[in-house]
């Protein structure tokens, strides 16, 4: 059955179900495919559609409004590229606004059309949110055509073809090609992002990296050094650095594991002090012995309560993942150190005698405003020589 595009509908989006969502096209006037999950914040919609850990997904908002405060060419995470090693869509409750903030240099349509990022308003978010929270992330496509000329048997078709994300190694095409040296600290009113002077020396494997982790590390005193998602850890190990982290990126776990965990495995062999971040922590935790597995709807927001168990705080952070370490699968060397007090997933784990944690949420992201920095000064501290 084929449903008929209403008058005045120049966007879609199509489950491999059949349901289709129409509305306005906003944005790039294109196609994209992906998976759709939702996204609970109420701000910082430019970061959230320039994290390359949301690639090959579509991003439904919950929060009505977006698009409000513009764009501007310093809120952006990735590294380079557009909506192909990021966000592939977006999709609104209300058309966006022209922007009405000083630091906006373009508005958000604009720049969703620049970018690539295939956008639909008009939706009734409330009831695909509802659908994701009872049947899963669907496979989906995103359609914008001005004229509404839309093939709808041939959308479903190609959302009921499309493979999805498990098994999917997306951290190559979301990495840098090339090493490369980082000295931007965090954003500082009003100068805007200083350079800062390097101590300490970490090399970042980029998985997806966004910047914002590069800034923050860079804020507590570290030299660092950017490097290929398929860098050995002989290579690694050859730069001498006083610690590594594993980045952030998107795709399945087990799958960037394939010839991530075993180059993991060398470095906590090593002894050196070693942090994960996101798709980091769940190779971290693959390279240790457990297990991960896809989530139904994922933890997408900035409004995520999770406990730090070493300390009794409770934190709240920024989540963007849609697989996750099984906390049962978890080593006995292996000690749990946060949980989501959303569902009691695993949302962190250390590793005992030996300087090496990870964390499942975003710490960089600060929506508590700082509430999760603290993490990048507990790796800092683990690189200082014990006194004695």
């Amino acid at each position: 059955m084929t449903t008929k595009i209403l008058p005045g509908a120049t966007g879609v989006l199509v489950l491999a179900d059949g349901t289709v969502f129409q509305g306005l096209g906003v944005g790039a006037t294109d196609s994209a495919l992906g998976e759709v999950v939702f996204n609970t914040a109420m701000t910082g919609y430019q970061e959230i559609l320039t994290d390359p850990s949301y690639m090959s997904q579509i991003l439904a908002f919950t929060f009505p409004h977006v698009g409000n405060v513009g764009t501007n060419v310093e809120d952006i995470e990735q590294m380079g590229g557009g909506s192909d090693t990021s966000a592939r869509g977006a999709i609104f409750r209300d058309l966006p606004t022209d922007p009405a903030n000083w630091r906006a240099d373009a508005s958000f349509d604009a720049w969703m059309k620049r970018r690539g990022v295939v956008g639909l308003a008009g939706v009734d978010t409330r009831a695909l949110t509802k659908l994701i929270r009872d049947k899963g992330a669907p496979h989906a496509v995103i359609a914008h055509d001005p004229d509404g000329n839309f093939d709808l048997d041939a959308l479903i078709a190609q959302a009921r073809d499309w493979t999805g994300l498990v098994g999917l190694d997306l951290a190559k095409p979301a990495s840098t090609l090339q090493a490369f040296e980082w000295d931007e600290g965090v954003w500082d009113w009003p100068e805007g992002y200083p350079t800062v002077a390097g101590g300490k020396s970490v090399v970042v494997i980029d998985y997806g990296v966004k910047r914002n982790i590069l800034r923050a590390l860079a804020s507590t005193g570290a030299k660092i050094t950017v490097v290929p998602a398929t860098t050995t850890a002989e290579e690694v190990l050859a730069r001498n650095p006083d610690g590594v982290v594993l980045s952030n990126g998107p795709g399945d776990p087990a799958a960037t594991g394939e010839y991530a965990v075993p180059e993991i495995q060398k470095l906590v062999a090593s002894g050196k002090p070693l942090m994960g971040i996101c798709l980091g922590h769940q190779m971290l935790a693959l390279a240790l012995g457990a297990k991960t597995v896809k989530m139904d709807q994922g933890h997408h927001g900035a409004n995520h309560p999770v406990k730090d168990l070493t300390t009794g705080k409770v934190e709240i952070v920024s989540m963007n993942h849609g697989f996750t370490v099984d906390r049962d699968s978890l080593p006995e060397a292996v000690t749990e150190t946060h949980v989501s007090l959303f569902d009691g997933t695993n949302c962190g784990i250390a590793v005992k005698d030996k300087p090496i944690f990870s964390v499942q949420h975003h710490p960089e992201a600060s929506p508590g405003p700082t509430d999760s920095l603290y993490l990048f000064d507990r790796f800092a501290e683990l690189m200082e020589p014990v006194a004695g």
